[in-house]
C-alpha cells in the first residue's frame, strides 16, 4: 500500500460531488437518484461518499501513478515556498521569542499504514507547523483569516501520526530575502520594525478521531484507484509491472 504524504492529504480528502456508482447496489443507486432525500437516506449514503474520490483527488493520484511508472518525484517550487525554506530558522526563532519557548526543527519522519509525514515542531502536547508568510499583504492578521482546509488535513495527519491532541498553524512574518522580492513594494517585505507579537498568528485545531477514520477510508480508496491507474498506464504501453505495485 502506498503511503500518501501528509502535505498532499488535502487534495485527496476533498469531498466528491457524487458517490462512485461502482460502490452502490441498485437499491442505493435509486436512493442517490432521488432529488429530495430524507435524513435517513442521506445517512445511509454518507459512508459511500467517504469511499469515493473527487475529480481533484483523482488527478492528484494520477500524478502519483505517473511518478511511479516513469521513476521521478516532482518537486513543486515557487518564490513563496522558496522563502519558506530560506527563512524557516528565522520564523522558528520569532515564534520562540514571542512565546518564550525553545522549540527546534523536528527531524523525524513518522508513518503508519496509510500516511507519512515530517512535521515542523513536535511537543508532547501539540504539533506546530510554521508557515512563513510571503509579505504583509499575505500575512493573516487573525486566526479566522488563517484557517485553511489543506493545512488542516495536513495537521490532522500529524496528530494521528504523533498521537497528540492539538495541531497549531503558526503564520510567521519575517523579512523576505532581497533576491526574492523582485519588483514588489519593499515595505511589504521588510518587517523587522513591526513588534514581534504582531508578526505571529496562530490557528489551533483539536484532534478528531472520527476524521482520522475518514482519512483511513479515503486512503484505502485512493490506493485502489492508484493501482488501477498504474496498471492502465502499463497496459497501454505494453509495460510489465508486478501484480502488487506498492
Amino acid at each position: 500500500m502506498h503511503r500518501f504524504r501528509a502535505s498532499s492529504l488535502g487534495e485527496i480528502m476533498t469531498d466528491p460531488a457524487t458517490i462512485d456508482k461502482s460502490l452502490l447496489s441498485p437499491e442505493l443507486l435509486a436512493i442517490q437518484a432521488k432529488k429530495n432525500k430524507t435524513d435517513e437516506e442521506r445517512a445511509i449514503l454518507a459512508p459511500y461518499f467517504d469511499r469515493s474520490l473527487s475529480a481533484g483527488a483523482k488527478t492528484a493520484i494520477e500524478n502519483v501513478a505517473k511518478e511511479f511508472i516513469y521513476g521521478y518525484d516532482q518537486e513543486v517550487s515557487s518564490k513563496y515556498m522558496e522563502k519558506g525554506l530560506m527563512v524557516e530558522d528565522q520564523s522558528i526563532a520569532l515564534y520562540n521569542e514571542v512565546f518564550f519557548t525553545d522549540h527546534e526543527k523536528n527531524k523525524a519522519r513518522m508513518s503508519n499504514q496509510w500516511i507519512t509525514g515530517e512535521c515542523d515542531i513536535f511537543t508532547p502536547r501539540k504539533i506546530i507547523d510554521i508557515k512563513s508568510s510571503w509579505s504583509l499583504a499575505t500575512f493573516p492578521a487573525t486566526a479566522s483569516a488563517g484557517e485553511d482546509r489543506m493545512y488542516e488535513w495536513q495537521g490532522r495527519a500529524y496528530m494521528w501520526l504523533w498521537d497528540v491532541e492539538e495541531f497549531e498553524i503558526a503564520y510567521c512574518l519575517v523579512n523576505t530575502p532581497d533576491e526574492l522580492i523582485g519588483f514588489e513594494q519593499p515595505e511589504l517585505h521588510y518587517v523587522d520594525h513591526i513588534a514581534p507579537e504582531l508578526r505571529v498568528t496562530r490557528v489551533l485545531y483539536k484532534r478528531d478521531r472520527r476524521l482520522e477514520e475518514k482519512i483511513r477510508t479515503k486512503m484505502e480508496a485512493a490506493n485502489v484507484y492508484l493501482q488501477q491507474v498504474i496498471k492502465t498506464i502499463a497496459n497501454e504501453h505494453d509495460h510489465i509491472i508486478s501484480e502488487e505495485v506498492y
